[in-house]
C-alpha cells in the first residue's frame, strides 16, 4: 500500500475526513497537492478499505478494512512535550503514527493523539499505574479541555508544550502546573490573562522499552 494511503487510512480512526477539504487532509499527511489526496482516497475506496458517503459527509472504514486492522490502533504522533521547564515548541503537524495494540489501548477514540515525554519532572506521576518517564509516549484525549484539580494535562504556554499536574487556585487567581518528580522542580504559575491553553488530558502511558 502506498505510504500516503496508509496515513489516510490511519486518519479515518481519529478524524472525520468527510468534513475536511482535500487540502486540509493533505496538510495532515504531508502532501501539498489536493489531487494526489483525491487519487489515493479513490484507490482506498476501490480496494474496499473505505466507503465515502457524500450525502452524510462521512468517510468510514469498511468491515474488510477494520478486520485487517483489528488488533492495532493507529494513533497520530504530534511531537514532544517537556516534562520540565516549558522549552519544547509545540508542533501540531503529524510526525508519524504509533501502532498500539487494542489490548493496551482498549477503545478506538476520535481526537486522541500521542506525544513523546521529554524530561524528568513527571517521573513520579502515574496514569493507570504507569509512571511518566523520559522517552515514553503519552496518549492524550484532545477533547478534554476543562481539567479538574490533579489531572495530568498537556498544555501550551507561549507556544511551548509541557506535561504537568493541573491545579486551579481560585483564591489567588492563578493556575499552578505542578511537577511530580523524584527531583525538585519548581511549579509554573499561570495567570488567567496569560497565553495559556489546555490541549488535553493524558489518559495512557506507552512505556519506552528498557533494553538490558
Amino acid at each position: 500500500m502506498h505510504p500516503l494511503q496508509e496515513k489516510i487510512l490511519a486518519l479515518v480512526d481519529t478524524r472525520n475526513l468527510g468534513q475536511m477539504t482535500l487540502r486540509e487532509i493533505g496538510e495532515l499527511v504531508g502532501e501539498r497537492f489536493p489531487q494526489k489526496i483525491k487519487h489515493h482516497l479513490t484507490q482506498l475506496e476501490k480496494k474496499g478499505l473505505i466507503k465515502t458517503d457524500k450525502y452524510k459527509g462521512s468517510i468510514a472504514k469498511t468491515m474488510s478494512g477494520l478486520i485487517k486492522n483489528t488488533m492495532l490502533i493507529s494513533v497520530p504522533i504530534v511531537g514532544a512535550a517537556n516534562c520540565g521547564p516549558a522549552e519544547i515548541l509545540a508542533e501540531t503537524n503529524i510526525q508519524g503514527y504509533l501502532k498500539v495494540s487494542s489490548n493496551i489501548l482498549s477503545k478506538k477514540r476520535k481526537d486522541i493523539f500521542a506525544i513523546r515525554a521529554s524530561g524528568l519532572s513527571m517521573n513520579n506521576a502515574e496514569v493507570n499505574g504507569k509512571k511518566i518517564e523520559d522517552g515514553d509516549y503519552l496518549i492524550v484525549d484532545g477533547l478534554y479541555k476543562n481539567p479538574k484539580n490533579g489531572d495530568i494535562v498537556l498544555s501550551v504556554i507561549d507556544g511551548m508544550a509541557n506535561i504537568k499536574k493541573y491545579i486551579k487556585d481560585d483564591e489567588n487567581d492563578q493556575i499552578v502546573l505542578m511537577s511530580d518528580s523524584t527531583k525538585d522542580f519548581a511549579p509554573i504559575y499561570i495567570h488567567s490573562d496569560d497565553d495559556f491553553m489546555v490541549n488535553g488530558k493524558v489518559i495512557q502511558v506507552i512505556k519506552k522499552p528498557r533494553i538490558k
